[in-house]
């Protein structure tokens, strides 16, 4: 099914039994490269329209889970793979995760580099402890949710080894360049417990890693008011 989506042709397919959306650019880049928005399209979209400008195409495809249980990153491939084949986009994508869209793209990039080029993460829950169940600086937590979810108790998770933050050393390894934004006063997905972790390991191990801390700034919104440098990072790694 078509519709439009702010100016663009937006097209409504299935695939394996889920909600999928492609939005298409006017005039696509040579290359027909694309962004994969993880969790919550249609969510503070203004860098995504912004490039949809530039020719880039966006991509969003229904998850089981907003907490990414392991299907969902093992399906990401073979969505990636079908939009290269029926549409002809390029076989990498550079991800936009925001929250829980951002632990979706780290699991992903880290155990499939080959279908990312870049990762753009936008207060992203790292941390199970910290989000979803608030035992650090959080005011807010979601443990029915994530427990109904995942299948997984707290006594469990405190011998887990499986956090998004865990696959750090892996993401590193894949040299995939990083663009980080986060607020300091994020109360739902605090900073220090996430995407601190994240930073600090990059940048003592010679990571490819850009960061921008918003002042003041809780969860919400994502995004800069200028996306000028996410722009410039996006063309010049992807």
């Amino acid at each position: 099914m078509e519709s439009i989506w702010n100016g663009f042709k937006k097209i409504d397919f299935v695939f394996e039994g889920r909600r999928a959306i492609l939005v298409c650019p006017n005039t696509p880049t040579k290359e027909n490269k694309w962004l994969y928005k993880t969790e919550y399209f249609g969510a503070f979209p203004d860098f995504e329209i912004e490039m949809l400008k530039k020719g880039y195409y966006i991509a969003n495809l229904e998850n089981k889970s907003r907490w990414c249980p392991e299907e969902d990153t093992q399906m990401r491939p073979r969505f990636c793979e079908y939009l290269s084949r029926e549409y002809g986009l390029n076989e990498k994508c550079m991800i936009v995760g925001m929250s829980c869209g951002g632990m979706q793209g780290v699991y992903f990039a880290a155990q499939y580099p080959k279908y990312v080029a870049a990762l753009y993460l936008d207060a992203p829950v790292l941390n199970y402890l910290s989000c979803p169940y608030a035992l650090g600086e959080a005011t807010t937590n979601f443990i029915e949710e994530f427990e109904m979810n995942m299948g997984i108790t707290l006594p469990e998770l405190l011998n887990f080894r499986k956090h998004p933050i865990d696959f750090k050393e892996k993401l590193l390894k894949t040299d995939i360049p990083i663009f980080l934004i986060a607020g300091d006063s994020d109360k739902t997905v605090p900073f220090n417990e996430n995407g601190r972790v994240l930073l600090d390991y990059f940048k003592e191990n010679g990571g490819n890693i850009t960061a921008i801390v918003k002042e003041n700034c809780d969860h919400h919104p994502h995004g800069l008011t200028d996306n000028t440098p996410l722009i410039k990072f996006t063309e010049e790694y992807y």
